[in-house]
């Protein structure tokens, strides 16, 4: 798995679980950094990538883009799938403050 410095890291794909199509979705909703991934929102920029292209992406965007800001964040570099049962678990929480 990459591990690159996250203090030095300048390109998007050089982080781990992002390769150039990831990247590009990042670029697409103006995350053309890795830095711009701090402090962000995993699900709130999901919801900016499905609405800008016009479709619903696999959730499992929303676990790499976890991924992502957790490492950016200062985190150990972890597979995306590594955040599947988080994300299911707020989904859930989500879900249940609608009804």
């Amino acid at each position: 798995m990459k591990n690159p410095n996250r203090k030095t890291v300048s390109r998007l794909d050089e982080l781990p679980n992002i390769g150039k199509a990831m990247a590009d979705s990042l670029q697409l909703i103006g995350i053309d950094h890795p830095r711009k991934l701090i402090g962000k929102e995993p699900f709130e920029l999901y919801g900016e990538l499905c609405a800008i292209s016009g479709k619903k992406h696999d959730p499992c965007v929303i676990d790499v883009f976890m991924s992502a800001v957790h490492f950016m964040e200062s985190g150990e570099p972890l597979p995306w799938w590594s955040f599947t049962d988080e994300r299911k678990k707020i989904n859930e929480i989500y879900l249940e403050d609608e009804k």
